[in-house]
């Protein structure tokens, strides 16, 4: 058996960690949905002074009252010790989560809601949000090699902050996760994974709470990697014999861990279970087919899949986004669903923020934001010059058919390779960076 540890790991069993909010508040993350009369608010989803609430801490007395609190949040938390109504207050809770897509959504018929923000307005929140998420996910990451439980509000209240963003615009956590560096691979993936989980999710329309969950299985559904030697993780050679089954015991691992942990629901806990499981019974643990294996979890494993491929790992250089794609379109049918891949593709666009892209002109560009009546004609940043040289960085909106400096209208050629052209689009990612760009265009306007 092997033994060597995460850098971080102390102890083999698992212990339940216990989460105070101090000995007169029980704090209960509440959907919005799920809130009713007579539960006492003592937190929202935003600072206090957005509100036009009086009071910091209120109890739910009237409709109207439940109405504003309901158009203005996405969710809340309440103090259960005084709430006066005998209600679920737990959010989605135990067994209650639905992740069959079938049940709260029409797959087929699905229209995606419109963006309820701008690139431009919402980078800095989803910044927020993204490098809050990310060092709670090292965290558990950490607690998880300690064999530490997970505290589940925690993981609730970041991955609302993500499904937040995520549905002000999706181009701004999928322009972080594609352009910021990140130092441990299975912290970025997690991250990444939970992202694309909900951006794919935000496209079928599903709801906000059943977003949150399918975050959380995202985030967490590689949490039993943290109990695996280190060694094994990064080994560059293929695994196999007893290191082959250590490393696939991560699955029951996490599994364990997570069914250990408070305030995790159980489709979170079946994800990191079943994320390796495939659609024709040749997966593991349990080698279910595809009837068995639930939505939320084929999502995962969609979104898990397409960041392997672009991202890649240490000596394996990521692929494009149609590189990618097209690689994926081949594992339909036994390892990844088709219907939810093509929902998939169709939510990223064909140019998805932070992929690099080679004009008509012969001009690069760095793709900043969708347009979804125009899915050919993102919004960009103009990298380098016609000639190859590089131009000062300004923002073009391809919907506009704006013109280059031979008054041709700027059009995509195609998507191409950064590293052949010597580019490193992690070089991009600085607010510095986007607010330059949307200034110049500002500029040009005048």
């Amino acid at each position: 058996m092997l033994s060597t540890l995460w850098p971080f790991r102390q102890k083999k069993n698992l212990k339940k960690t216990e989460h105070s909010f101090g000995s007169s508040v029980e704090k209960s993350y509440t959907p919005i949905d799920k809130l009713v009369l007579g539960m006492y608010v003592v937190e929202l989803d935003r600072p206090w002074l957005e509100s036009p609430f009086l009071f910091q801490g209120f109890e739910v007395r009237t409709p109207a009252q439940l109405q504003a609190v309901k158009n203005l949040c996405a969710y809340v938390y309440i103090d259960t010790t005084k709430t006066r109504k005998i209600v679920q207050t737990a959010g989605i809770s135990g067994n209650s989560a639905n992740t069959s897509l079938s049940k709260i959504t029409d797959l087929k018929n699905t229209v995606p809601p419109k963006r309820l923000g701008s690139f431009e307005r919402e980078i800095t929140k989803a910044e927020k949000a993204y490098t809050a998420t990310d060092t709670l996910i090292n965290d558990f990451m950490k607690q998880a090699a300690q064999g530490k439980s997970i505290d589940g509000w925690l993981a609730k209240k970041a991955v609302s902050d993500c499904v937040n963003a995520v549905l002000q615009s999706p181009d701004t956590l999928l322009w972080l996760i594609r352009l910021k560096e990140k130092d441990e691979h299975t912290a970025r993936h997690s991250l990444n994974v939970s992202v694309l989980s909900i951006v794919l999710g935000r496209h079928l329309d599903v709801p906000d709470t059943a977003l949150v969950n399918l975050g959380l299985c995202g985030m967490l559904h590689d949490i039993g990697k943290m109990r695996v030697p280190y060694k094994l993780i990064v080994k560059q050679d293929r695994l196999e014999g007893e290191e082959l089954k250590i490393m696939q015991s991560h699955t029951t691992l996490g599994y364990e861990l997570l069914k250990s942990s408070d305030n995790i629901d159980s489709c979170v806990c079946e994800t990191a279970l079943t994320h390796h499981e495939r659609l024709y019974g040749t997966g593991y643990p349990r080698q279910l087919k595809q009837a068995s294996i639930s939505d939320f979890t084929k999502i995962v494993s969609i979104a898990s899949v397409y960041d392997s491929l672009t991202n890649g790992r240490p000596h394996q250089p990521g692929k494009t986004h149609l590189e990618a794609t097209h690689m994926m379109t081949k594992m339909v049918g036994a390892k990844l669903d088709r219907e939810l891949l093509i929902k998939f593709i169709e939510s990223l666009g064909v140019y998805p923020p932070g992929c690099i892209v080679q004009m008509t002109s012969g001009a690069l560009a760095i793709v900043v934001e969708v347009n979804d009546r125009m899915k050919l004609r993102p919004k960009i940043i103009l990298l380098r010059d016609e000639e190859g040289k590089p131009t000062p960085e300004h923002l073009v909106d391809l919907a506009q058919m704006t013109t280059d400096r031979n008054g041709n209208v700027y059009a995509i050629k195609n998507v191409v390779n950064p590293e052949q052209w010597h580019i490193n689009p992690k070089q991009y990612y600085s607010p510095g960076f986007i607010e330059k760009g949307f200034s110049m265009k500002k500029m040009v306007r005048r």
